[in-house]
Parts: structure tokens; C-alpha cells; sequence
């Protein structure tokens, strides 16, 4: 299959393989509500808005939008700090802790614990409230608490529990930043460059990822982890500074829900009758849990495997980096959302290079593979939130991208800390061939459950069809 995905914006014919692959967009039948508009509905209002473009086209074209201009540069600055607070704060971890994995493992499953419980009520806040906000709440909010754990590791008084607690506050940050960003990039963007922006986000995510670590790793050598930590606690007053100067006028504002009862088992009940929702959704789930360890797995092998410093633990994510950005821009050039299908093979061919990655034997043997892992990462992702963002009505945006980004990164405080034992247990190589191997069968089994669940419906609606016929004879 080519990275261009030319078969994304088709539909599969029946009985096809990719038909089996690919549960039906409009859902398995179950009742979504009259007022609600379908996928297909959705997708036609994107295509309407590009002017009915194909599939592929610039690379650039959202910045023609001096807004999303602005939202994109302050974004590339905020998250160079925060890849350089990523690789800060698991080194910072390993020097406490004694070279603990389990340590570092708790410290990413405290940081993504609170996406797990507070992402429903975060999605709710993103779709009732103004977006740009919440969003300068959650900026303050995360670069306090970046601040925080950068003079205590400075001054000298940092403690793995220190650590623990602040890794805490800022999933809580976190968890409701997501949601509201996500949503936010539709109404900066429009939906004519949706799709675009969308890759575009990603690419300068990645290229951040390419200076962060490579600077933390420099900065961590020189100075210490504390002083990487406070980097990234200023760099959020570039993104505060990109939410003040956007024009409000200028937005594709979409008008926030009305207040009312079960607005969350709503989305819920949204979510759960769209199977190419639960298809992409559960990719990810098993993505992020077991196999998007990157910062524990590299530290792991760096340290453990190879018996390297800091710096040389810094080049590895920049070498995963470039992968990434690699993943990203191709991305950028989708105009439509892809298949349940691409999604999916991606995430089977992200698995295996994790697991090949285990295998390296040596320090640049692994450093020469992380391009893949990272590219193979990126295009699932990319493809995997194209796909959830604009199947979706956009009144429910906010609830099914915090759903979304849940299962991405909810599964982190029991799959890092396993992932981390394991580490302990067997050895660092074992992190990424489990991790990989349980991202492999976990995305096969969601393709397994959400096929029996489409047959079973198809089945029902044949048998309610007969029944009908034999009594209207």
C-alpha cells in the first residue's frame, strides 16, 4: 500500500476484504438520532467546503490562514519545551531513582492517569465553553507546574515522590488542554483546511521533537535536568501569547452546546454506535498503551542496554523525530479523511518495527531504525485523528476527541509501569518486543470484535427483513 493512501476516500465493494476491515461509516444500524448528521453527511460538508479538490493537494495550505499562522508558530515554540521536559524529567527520574524503570514507568502512568478519569468532563468543558479560554487556563496551568519541578530539581531538593506528585498536576493540566486544542485547530483552520492543518500540527510536533531532545540532551549534560524542565515552563507564554493575538473574527467559531442532562453519555452513546469509531479507537488504545513508551524505552536502552549519557539519549528521539516529521508531512497532503483500513495496517507495521527495534544489537543499529518507528507511528495517528475528526458531528467534537485522545493516552498508567517491569524483569530490550508484540495482537483483536459485531447486526437486520416479508405474505 503507498503512503498516498489513493484508496482512502473510497468506499470498499461488498464482500471485499477491506469491507470486512472496514465497518460501515454510518454506523451498525443502532439508532444515532434523527438530528444527527451521518459520516457521509460530514463528509460531503468537507468536501464542499474544498471546493470538491481530490484527496491530494499543497503541502502548506492551511497557512495561507494568518490565524492558523499564528497558532502554529506559538504551538512549534511551546512544544520544543516540551519534549525537552519529556526527556528532562525521565532522566531526572533515573538519577533519583537509581536507574528504576518501574520508576520511570509510574511517572508516565501519573502523568496520563487523570486522561483516563477526567477526559469525559474535559470533553464536555471543550464543547460548552469558549475553547481559547480554557486553552490559556490549561497553558498557565501546565507551565506552573513545569516551573515548580524545575526549581526543585535546580535547587537540589527533587525527590522521586516530587516527581510523582507533579507528573500528577500536570496530567490534570493535560487533560483538559487536549480535548480543547483539538477542537480548537477545526475552528483556526476551517474545514476546508482541516485535514491539512491537521498534518501541518503534526509535522511541527515532530519537528519539535527533533530540537527538543537533541537541546535537553545538551542542556542536561551542561547544567542539569531541572534547567530543561524550567525551558519548557517559559516557552508556554509563546503559545499563551499565539491564543492573544489570534482574530476572534476570523474563527470558524462552532456555536457551543446548550446545557443539559446526559450531555456525556451522549457522546458516549455517539461513539458507541459508530464502528469506525470503535475501530480507530481502539487501535490507539493498544498503540498508546503498549507500544508509544518512547521516552521510557529509549531511556531504558540508552542507559541500560548501550551504557549511554544523557546526550546520546537525546539523539535518539531526534532520530525518531525525523521519522516522524517524515510521517507528518506526507499526512499534510490529505484533503479527506483515510480508511479504517489504513489505520490499521499502519498500526500492524508500526508493531513489527518495534519489535525488530528490541532486536538491534548496537547502539546505531538502534538509532538507525528509529526513523521507521516514528514514521510508522505518524502515519497512524495522523490518519487515525483525520478519521475521528471529521466523521464526527462537530456539536460532539470536543466529547469524541477527549474520548480519542482517553484511549490514546488513558492507557498509559497501567501500560507504562508494565512496560517499565518488564524492563526490570527481563531487560530493556523485552519493552519494546512486548510492547510491540501486544500492540500487534491487540489491533487485530479489535478488528476481530468489531467484524463479528458488524455480522451480527447484518444478520439481525436479514432475519427482522424475512420476518417482515413472511408477514406482509
Amino acid at each position: 500500500m503507498s503512503l498516498d493512501v489513493e484508496a482512502d476516500s473510497r468506499r470498499s465493494t461488498p464482500g471485499s476484504r477491506e469491507d470486512e476491515l472496514q465497518p460501515e461509516l454510518t454506523g451498525d444500524g443502532e439508532d444515532r438520532g434523527a438530528d444527527r448528521p451521518s459520516a457521509d453527511e460530514l463528509k460531503s460538508e468537507v468536501a464542499a467546503a474544498s471546493g470538491g479538490r481530490p484527496a491530494r493537494g499543497s503541502m502548506f495550505a492551511a497557512l495561507s490562514n494568518a490565524n492558523y499562522r499564528i497558532y502554529l508558530t506559538g504551538s512549534f515554540v511551546s512544544n520544543i519545551g516540551t519534549w525537552m521536559q519529556r526527556v528532562a524529567q525521565d532522566w531526572l527520574v533515573l538519577e533519583l531513582s537509581g536507574g528504576s524503570g518501574l520508576a520511570v514507568g509510574i511517572t508516565t502512568g501519573l502523568q496520563f492517569l487523570p486522561m483516563l478519569l477526567l477526559s469525559p468532563y474535559a470533553g464536555l468543558v471543550a464543547d460548552r465553553f469558549d475553547k481559547r479560554r480554557v486553552l490559556k487556563l490549561t497553558q498557565a496551568w501546565l507551565a506552573l507546574s513545569a516551573a515548580v519541578l524545575g526549581v526543585l530539581a535546580v535547587t537540589g531538593v527533587a525527590a522521586t515522590w516530587h516527581v510523582y506528585a507533579i507528573a500528577f498536576a500536570f496530567g490534570i493540566g493535560t487533560a483538559f488542554d487536549n480535548p480543547a486544542r483539538q477542537s480548537f485547530v477545526s475552528e483556526v483552520a476551517g474545514p476546508e483546511h482541516l485535514p491539512n492543518a491537521i498534518g501541518l500540527n503534526s509535522a511541527t510536533f515532530n519537528a519539535a521533537r527533533i530540537v527538543g531532545p537533541a537541546v535537553a540532551g545538551l542542556v542536561i549534560a551542561a547544567f542539569g535536568s531541572g534547567w530543561a524542565i524550567l525551558s519548557n515552563a517559559v516557552t508556554y507564554a509563546a503559545f499563551i501569547g499565539a491564543l492573544v493575538l489570534v482574530d476572534a473574527t476570523k474563527l470558524t467559531i462552532v456555536p457551543p452546546a446548550a446545557r443539559a442532562k446526559r450531555q456525556i453519555q451522549e457522546g458516549l452513546a455517539y461513539v458507541r454506535g459508530r464502528s469506525d469509531l470503535l475501530l480507530v479507537m481502539g487501535t490507539v488504545f493498544f498503540m498508546g498503551t503498549f507500544g508509544m513508551n518512547f521516552q521510557m524505552t529509549s531511556a531504558l536502552m540508552a542507559q541500560q542496554e548501550f551504557h549511554r549519557g544523557a546526550e546520546q539519549y537525546g539523539i535518539l528521539g531526534t532520530f525518531m523525530a525525523a521519522g516522524s516529521l517524515t510521517g507528518a508531512l506526507l499526512a499534510a497532503r490529505r484533503r479527506v479523511a483515510p480508511s479504517g483500513r489504513f489505520v490499521v495496517t499502519t498500526a500492524l507495521v508500526f508493531g513489527a518495527i518495534e519489535v525488530v527495534a528490541g532486536l538491534m544489537p548496537t547502539y546505531w543499529s538502534y538509532a538507525a531504525i528509529q526513523p521507521l518507528v516514528g514514521l510508522s507511528a505518524l502515519l497512524t495517528l495522523t490518519a487515525a485523528n483525520a478519521t475521528v475528526q471529521l466523521n464526527v458531528d462537530p456539536q460532539l467534537r470536543g466529547r469524541v476527541m477527549a474520548l480519542y485522545m482517553m484511549l490514546l493516552m488513558g492507557g498509559t498508567p497501567f501500560g507504562a509501569p508494565l512496560i517499565g517491569w518488564v524492563g526490570e524483569a527481563f531487560g530493556a530490550r523485552w519493552t519494546l518486543i512486548g510492547g510491540g508484540t501486544l500492540s500487534v495482537l491487540g489491533v487485530l483483536l479489535c478488528v476481530a470484535l468489531l467484524a463479528r459485531r458488524r455480522r451480527a447486526h447484518e444478520d439481525a437486520a436479514s432475519s427482522a427483513g424475512h420476518e417482515l416479508a413472511a408477514s406482509a405474505a
